[in-house]
C-alpha cells in the first residue's frame, strides 16, 4: 500500500514538473473591444524583475489563425517554453482570426500588456515567421520607436515605404526553395533598404535549399533569444549586433539542452519541416 502511495507521490510530483510552465500562462479574451485575443507568459522570476522583464511578442503564421487561441501556441516561444526552454521575458503571443497582421492591433495587444504587466518598454523585440515575417516587418516599420529588434523569417512587407525598417536593428532569415513565401518577398526588402544606404540595422540569411518550414526551429534556439536582448532603445545609435550567428546546421539539434526525446514539431502552414 505504501508502495503504491509513493508511487502516486511520483506520478503527481512528475506531472506538476511537467506542467509548472502554464501558472504562469494567462489567456486573455475580448479584453480589447475589435483587438486580437492573446497570451501573455510571465517568467518565473517576474515578481522579483517586474519593469526590468523585457517583452518578446510572437507572431504565428497562417496556419495558426482562428478563433481558437490554443492553436496559437502549436509553434513558438510558448511550445519551446513548454519544452524547456527558458525565456526570461513576458512573452506576448496574439492570435489573428485570418487575414494579414495588423500593426496598430499588435500595438493595442503590447500598450495593453504594459498597462497590466510592468516591463521594460525599451526592450521589447518581435518575431515571427511566414505571415508572421510579414507582420514582424509591418509592426516594426510601422513602429520602429517602440521595437528594440526584430526578428523576420520566409515573410515579407507589405507596407508601402519599408524604410523606416532601417532604424530597428532587423534580422531576416528565408529559404530559398521556400515555395509558400518566395524568398523574393524577403530579398525585395532588403534591395529597398540596400538602394537607400539604410542598412547599416540589417542583416539576411539566404538559406539555400531550405523550404517554408525549416525555419521554424529557431524560435527554439537559445541563441535567438540572446540576440534578441542584446538590443534595447537605450542603446546609443541602435547598432545591429552581429556576434551571434545561426547557422542551418545548428537546428538539428535544438532541442537537445531542453528535453530528451522532444516531439517533432508540426507541420508548419503546410511544408514539413526537412530537418
Amino acid at each position: 500500500m505504501k508502495r503504491l502511495f509513493f508511487l502516486f507521490l511520483l506520478v503527481a510530483f512528475a506531472h506538476v514538473l511537467a506542467h509548472a510552465q502554464y501558472d504562469f500562462l494567462t489567456a486573455h479574451r475580448g479584453v480589447i473591444k475589435g483587438g486580437y485575443d492573446f497570451w501573455v507568459y510571465q517568467p518565473e522570476d517576474y515578481y522579483y524583475s517586474q519593469e526590468h522583464t523585457p517583452v518578446v511578442i510572437f507572431l504565428h503564421g497562417a496556419s495558426l489563425c482562428g478563433r481558437d487561441i490554443n492553436r496559437s501556441r502549436r509553434y513558438g516561444p510558448l511550445d519551446a517554453i513548454v519544452r524547456g526552454r527558458e525565456i526570461p521575458a513576458l512573452v506576448i503571443v496574439p492570435q489573428n482570426p485570418g487575414g494579414s497582421w495588423n500593426p496598430k492591433k499588435v500595438l493595442d495587444v503590447l500598450e495593453w500588456t504594459r498597462q497590466h504587466y510592468p516591463c521594460d518598454s525599451t526592450r521589447v523585440y518581435v518575431l515571427g515567421m511566414s505571415l508572421g515575417g510579414y507582420g514582424t516587418m509591418d509592426f516594426a516599420g510601422t513602429y520602429p520607436d517602440r521595437v528594440a529588434a526584430a526578428l523576420a523569417m520566409c515573410g515579407g512587407s507589405t507596407l508601402r515605404d519599408v524604410q523606416p525598417l532601417g532604424q530597428v536593428p532587423l534580422w531576416i532569415i528565408h529559404g530559398t526553395a521556400d515555395r509558400a513565401v518566395n524568398v523574393r518577398e524577403s530579398k525585395k526588402v532588403v534591395s529597398a533598404l540596400e538602394a537607400e544606404h539604410n542598412d547599416s540595422r540589417l542583416r539576411y540569411d539566404w538559406w539555400q535549399g531550405a523550404n517554408h518550414g525549416a525555419p521554424a526551429r529557431v524560435f527554439y534556439l537559445k541563441k535567438t533569444y540572446e540576440w534578441l536582448f542584446s538590443h534595447s532603445l537605450r542603446e546609443e545609435g541602435r547598432p545591429l549586433h552581429r556576434d551571434i550567428t545561426i547557422d542551418r546546421s545548428e537546428l538539428k539539434s535544438a532541442y537537445t539542452d531542453m528535453m530528451k526525446n522532444a516531439p517533432k514539431p508540426e507541420v508548419i502552414d503546410g511544408e514539413e519541416d526537412e530537418l
